[in-house]
């Protein structure tokens, strides 16, 4: 999975911690944590050992281009809903003038 290694690095050194305490207390190898931080690269399972420690979201961790994706599916499902909405109303709209004849 490709996450924001550069989020790692800020949350593991406001805590004070060295890449050796974190692979530590989070269970990893330290060359884990440094693949990580340096290419933004780590599986499902490391992600949630950082997740549980650092106590963020998953979906955090995620690197931006990732949650760029996220947001914009997310707007493109909120876009869908609104034109179904207006659409439905238009139609019944019309069906009730239509009755009204």
């Amino acid at each position: 999975m490709n996450l924001d290694g550069n989020l790692v690095r800020y949350q593991r050194q406001g805590r004070g911690w060295t890449q050796q305490q974190l692979a530590d207390v989070a269970a990893l190898s330290l060359r884990t944590v440094q693949r990580v931080e340096n290419q933004g690269i780590g599986s499902h399972e490391t992600v949630s050992s950082l997740c549980a420690v650092l106590t963020l979201e998953r979906e955090q961790l995620l690197a931006p281009s990732r949650r760029l994706e996220q947001q914009q599916r997310q707007q493109w499902r909120v876009l869908a809903l609104m034109a179904a909405a207006l659409l439905l109303g238009v139609g019944i709209g019309v069906a009730g003038t239509l009755a009204l004849f």
